[in-house]
Formats: structure tokens, sequence, C-alpha cells
């Protein structure tokens, strides 16, 4: 059995102490999981199970707005239960070694693309009730090859099923300190998938480990500032009416000369000032939002 062919293969167990230590996570907020060897992960007894899962990546040269590098692509999928989670899935280790299993459920989800054991980046075993080994794989790609592979996905079998679709990681962080990475990292993720994508993220220098946990970070943070945005834009937007309506009014009162004639006059002034404290507002205001939308840290 090609299990059987793979195991036989690794040749004898390492000396203890002559494998240096296996990376961790190392990022505030997110539980740490064990981490363990390919040839570990593969003597593991059968009351184990084994899910394997990759993510796809390209370098990407695009810039946001024209100003925000986006560094990278990075693939993952929204799932049937509404969580976020990487293409793959679990491997019957009695009939497939762990890449066989983890193409053949990558052909069902993307359709074009095969991984090889030269993709493998970590091994861990998951928390909570069920012995789960968690393996996990990366292959860059170019930006052309991502974009052949997302527009297969939506003609795949899984697709509007199993798979809603597959979206990209925003790897920046905006001046807000919420937009792109951690509004990202708020969303819901099955299993292991927000481990894997931080632990990924690290490991291939893809996103410097302090971003990591200012972005980390900040999902933890109460959401008070959104709720604030969120109650000044309405208040832009009331105070845009006003300055519309006194734009209006001043508008009717030059056409007709005739109307403006004792207290008329004083009230035209009076409109006017108001016009102009509403546009300084409303422009202040619009400025404040540019600036918080379009810049990054």
């Amino acid at each position: 059995m090609a299990a059987m062919g793979t195991m036989a293969a690794m040749g004898p167990l390492p000396a203890m102490g002559a494998l240096p230590p296996l990376p961790t996570l190392g990022v505030p907020g997110v539980p740490e999981l064990k981490p363990l060897t390919r040839y570990e992960a593969m003597r593991l007894g059968p009351g184990w199970s084994h899910s394997c899962h990759a993510m796809l990546y390209a370098p990407n040269p695009g810039m946001l707005f024209g100003r925000i590098p986006l560094r990278y692509a990075v693939l993952m999928q929204m799932r049937f239960d509404g969580l976020l989670g990487f293409p793959g899935g679990f491997v019957d280790r009695r009939y497939w070694s762990l890449e066989d299993g983890l193409n053949r459920v990558l052909g069902l989800g993307l359709g074009c693309v095969r991984l090889t054991e030269a993709d493998y980046l970590c091994s861990h075993l998951t928390e909570g009730p069920h012995r789960v080994v968690a393996h996990f794989y990366a292959r860059q790609l170019t930006l052309e090859e991502l974009h052949t592979i997302e527009i297969s996905a939506v003609h795949s079998r899984d697709h509007g099923m199993e798979v809603m679709g597959m979206v990209r990681v925003p790897l920046y962080t905006q001046k807000d300190r919420m937009g792109g990475l951690p509004n990202f990292l708020a969303n819901s993720f099955v299993g292991t998938a927000k481990f894997q994508l931080l632990f990924a993220l690290k490991i291939l220098n893809m996103v410097p480990e302090e971003k990591l946990a200012e972005a980390v970070a900040a999902t933890q943070r109460p959401k008070k500032a959104a709720i604030d945005h969120a109650g000044g834009a309405a208040g832009h937007h009331k105070a845009g009416n006003e300055l519309a309506r006194a734009g209006n009014e001043l508008g009717e009162r030059a056409e007709h000369p005739g109307m403006l004639h004792g207290g008329a006059e004083q009230h035209l002034v009076g409109l006017e000032g108001e016009a102009e404290a509403l546009e300084q507002q409303v422009g202040l205001g619009a400025d404040a939002m540019a600036e918080q939308a379009e810049g990054m840290e």
C-alpha cells in the first residue's frame, strides 16, 4: 500500500537531539498547538485521524488605492458552514498517502492543482476530544497560476455545495488598525485554520511577526471605535443634506432679487454663513474618512 511504502522509505528514526526544536507561532492571544515532525506523525497509532490542508499563494505587486502594497495573494475558502478554511480535508491513511489523499480532495474543490511532499510545511496535534493531527502544505505559484485556480474552482464539483467560494486574505493593516488583516482575523475559522494561516505567514516571512501580533491584538479590543466611526459617518451625511438645502435656498433667492428686502437680506447673509460652516464640516469629515480608508501602517 502507498502508506506502507512511504513509511519504509523514511528509514530509521533520527537520533534524539539530532533535530533542532520545531518552530512555534509565538503570537500572544493565539493558543499554541503541539508541533511534531512528519516522521513522528506517521508513527502515530491507528487511533489518530489525519487532516491535510494547503495554502496556495503568489507574490502580488499590486497596490490597493495606488498606495497600499498587497505583497501576496493568499487563497482561503468560505465553507458551507460559514467558516473560513483552507482547501483540503481528512485523509484515510489505510488507502492513501498524505499527498495522494490531499490531491484527491483538492481535485474536488479546485480541479487543477497537485501538491507533493516538497510542499509539506508542518504538522500539529489538535486540541479537543478528537485525536487529530493536522498536516499543512504551502505552494507558491505565480499570480497568473493562482488566478487560473480561482477560475477553475468556480467550475469544480464542490463549488456552491461544500465550498461557497474562494477568498483572498488581506495582508495589510490600514491606519484605523482594523481594516485589512485584523478584520479578516476577526472572522470565524474552522479547526486549526486560523493558527495555520498565522503560522505560515510567519514561517514563510510573508508578514513580520510583530505585525501579526498587532493584528491579533486588534481583534481583541472593544469595537467602540467602529461604532463611533459609523455615527460620525451618519453625522456627515446629515450635514451634507443641510448644506444642500441651504444651497438650494440661496439659489432660489438669487434668481428672484426682488425678494431681497429688509429682513430677507439679513436672512440671506445668515444662510451664506450656515452654508460655509456646513461645507467646512463636511469637508473636514470627508478628509478624515478618506485618510482613514486609504492609509496603512
